[in-house]
């Protein structure tokens, strides 16, 4: 599943193709919107919030989508056969004379007035990419529920909006801590420091075509143990380990997160 740097790359690309632009072609194929005619209005913005993604237009209206587990935005110049998959995975087209924006595979996808944009991401919490980053309310919802996992908060986009799997994972064994454990008993002092750790990791892969979460530059190791299931763990060489934490693959190292952990037979196919 894209995560929020992922999710803020796309944004970037579409608006960089379609704001200020307008569109001379513009296909929505899901059955509630393919009558839509958005022809001849100019795309304003393409802002990103948390995982999802916002593309207003010009008469107040705003196309949301979500990439989910595989959806994909893809940018080609205008004219140009697009390659991103087969043509029936093509939910969306929004073109301009100069370049042409096709989503595939987009579970989400839905046309609704801009002053509406509230109903589908009003219930997000700061957005660790967003202008209303709030590190202090971050780690107070964070903690609104003390008998929740860490794995489990982490993801609930409802407490900080834009984190993952692949930064639930690693978050947890940067913080020292195992996912397992129930958010009410972390110290104190972990809370504030893993919302800013999270803040910074985004900051930091926003702007890079692959995500780093290490500073080793050894081949193969750009993250602490997600993907990484029986090799070493880097800090201690413990074999890193694999579960499932809710209906969510979770990657751990039993060596540096101590506390409870899962079942890591392995029985069921992970949702990555």
């Amino acid at each position: 599943m894209p995560e929020g740097d992922t999710v803020w790359q796309a944004a970037r690309r579409l608006h960089a193709a379609l704001a200020g632009r307008v569109l001379i072609r513009a296909d929505l194929r899901v059955p509630r919107f393919a009558t839509a005619d958005l022809t001849g209005r100019a795309v304003l913005d393409v802002t990103p919030r948390g995982k999802h993604l916002l593309t207003r237009i010009d008469g107040g209206l705003t196309l949301h989508s979500h990439l989910r587990m595989d959806g994909a935005w893809r940018v080609y110049p205008t004219g140009q056969r697009p390659h991103g998959g087969p043509e029936h995975q093509i939910r969306a087209v929004l073109g301009n004379e100069e370049q042409t924006a096709y989503g595939y595979r987009l579970p989400v996808l839905e046309l609704l007035r801009t002053a509406e944009e509230g109903r589908v991401v009003g219930r997000l919490g700061p957005d660790l990419l967003g202008p209303d980053w709030d590190p202090e309310e971050a780690a107070r919802r964070l903690l609104s529920d003390p008998s929740r996992t860490l794995g489990e908060a982490l993801l609930d986009q409802r407490n900080l909006a834009g984190i993952g799997n692949v930064y639930k994972s690693e978050l947890a064994f940067l913080a020292a801590v195992s996912p397992w454990l129930p958010v009410g008993e972390l110290a104190p002092d972990v809370p504030p420091r893993l919302v800013a750790t999270a803040h910074r990791l985004l900051e930091a892969n926003k702007d890079r075509p692959d995500r780093r979460t290490t500073t080793t530059r050894r081949p193969g190791t750009p993250l602490h143990v997600y993907g990484r299931k029986g090799r070493p763990c880097l800090r201690c060489g413990t074999a890193v380990r694999k579960a499932e934490l809710g209906e969510r693959v979770t990657y751990w190292c039993p060596g540096c997160q101590p506390g409870p952990a899962g079942d890591s037979t392995d029985r069921r196919p992970p949702h990555n």
